[in-house]
């Protein structure tokens, strides 16, 4: 069954969202705002519908020629101009604001800044995530998956990431196909870093527990990728990958990035922004919206290694930093001590550990994409900060929580969209929260 539709948005998803004839919604992948299209409907439910183009009848201004074919959904917005991207961003925050917060559309419209660009459209990741499959051969492959697919595609290269990673899936394939033989070694992901600052480069094979041949991964890869480092992640496969060790095969164990002019080192299993450039917009934008004074008690709470916690304490603040992960704990330490900077580092949940904090004069907060849990907001309107940044990775779970913050003697005072995420509808969110007077 198909229909002739015209697109109208941008949904916070891959695809583009138009109007069936009847007035159904309708979520049209591969579409751009303003085309008009021929679409194959694969879904129709009683309140919307799914299609896929068949052809582009009309094409869009915004519409563009995606420069990669290989299907295997890492950037589903990249036949969008990158104009048409930074808007539909902007679109969305605001939807959000409006759905899921609650607020009236004027103020959200006012509230939301323009989306900050990346520099680098294409090129800019720093980190690859590779699955791992086999060919119809039972050779190793090395790709993605699709969101909602369980087959791997197989990459030879990637043009989001940066110049010094972009061929590592090639590259890797080979050299591990060789490494491997006949045997299964048992990888089920590798994870590939590579700093275009500090020219490091890091490989993470990750393995459940068992026989490894170390030595000779060690040297095989070294003369494929030219490693600064490889280590090897023990784990089990599946989403959850509780990490039980991490080995050092070869080099310094770990990766170093430059980030607002510091250096940060970062175990393998720990968080890093993909995006550095763009990831000291954010950090700018944090330390000007809280306009931090020497001396000011701030709490950082989900700190990771340190990404605005160093910042903050180089800038005069007495930071304390709350993380959970055990590795980034120790790269939070370790790199508040490289920077010359004192940290009070907790390694806890957020939410049992902000209570025992104490009256903070400011509060950061960087949630996972399933933000904050139930009973933050509370903890930190009792903790009183005069004012808290909230950087969020997810429009939906920050206006969730925007309508908490509200509801509990805070106002949002300005919130800037920040594409770290360029060709992908992801959008990191900068929010600045002011405490009412009493």
């Amino acid at each position: 069954m198909t229909e002739t539709v015209r697109i109208d948005r941008m949904s916070y998803g891959s695809a583009a969202v138009g109007r069936l004839a009847d007035g159904k919604t309708v979520f049209v992948e591969g579409a751009a705002p303003g085309d008009v299209v021929e679409v194959d409907l694969v879904e129709v439910k009683p309140r919307f519908a799914r299609g896929r183009v068949a052809t582009v009848v009309e094409p869009s201004p915004a519409r563009v020629d995606a420069p990669c074919a290989a299907g295997c959904g890492g950037c589903p917005w990249a036949h969008l101009s990158y104009a048409a991207q930074l808007d539909a961003k902007r679109a969305n925050v605001v939807d959000a604001l409006v759905r899921t917060g609650r607020l009236e559309r004027e103020r959200a419209e006012g509230l939301v800044a323009p989306c900050v660009p990346s520099k680098r459209e294409w090129g800019y990741r720093n980190k690859l995530e590779l699955a791992c499959g086999a060919d119809a051969a039972g050779r190793l492959v090395l790709g993605m998956r699709p969101e909602g697919g369980e087959a791997v595609v197989p990459l030879d290269t990637c043009p989001l990431a940066n110049r010094l990673i972009a061929g590592a899936p090639k590259a890797l394939r080979g050299a591990l196909r060789f490494l491997a033989g006949n045997e299964d070694l048992g990888i089920f992901r590798v994870g590939v870093r590579g700093s275009l600052r500090t020219k490091d480069v890091e490989i993470a094979l990750w393995t459940p527990p068992s026989a490894f041949p170390r030595a000779q991964a060690a040297k095989l890869l070294a003369s494929a990728c030219k490693n600064t480092s490889l280590v090897r992640v023990l784990a089990e496969p599946g989403r959850a990958r509780k990490v039980k060790k991490v080995e050092a095969l070869s080099g310094k164990g770990c990766w170093e990035e430059e980030l607002a002019g510091e250096r940060f080192l970062t175990s393998a299993p720990s968080f890093f922004q993909v995006n550095t450039a763009q990831a000291e917009k954010l950090i700018t934008l944090v330390q000007e919206g809280l306009g931090i004074a020497c001396g000011d008690y701030v709490a950082d709470l989900y700190a990771g290694g340190g990404t605005f916690s160093v910042p903050l304490a180089a800038a005069g603040a007495d930071v304390v930093a709350v993380e959970a992960a055990a590795s980034s704990v120790r790269d939070l330490r370790r790199n508040a001590e490289r920077a010359g900077v004192e940290i009070e580092v907790v390694g806890g949940d957020a939410a049992r550990e902000l209570p025992e904090l104490g009256e903070l004069d400011a509060l950061v907060v960087d949630p996972p994409r399933a933000g904050l849990a139930d009973g933050v907001v509370e903890s930190i309107a009792e903790a009183g900060p005069r004012q808290v940044a909230y950087v969020s990775c997810d429009p939906q779970t920050w206006a969730r929580d925007v309508a908490r913050f509200e509801g509990a003697g805070y106002r949002l005072a300005a919130a800037t969209p920040v594409d770290l995420f360029p060709q992908t509808y992801h959008v990191e969110v900068v929010s600045i929260f002011e405490r009412r007077a009493r």
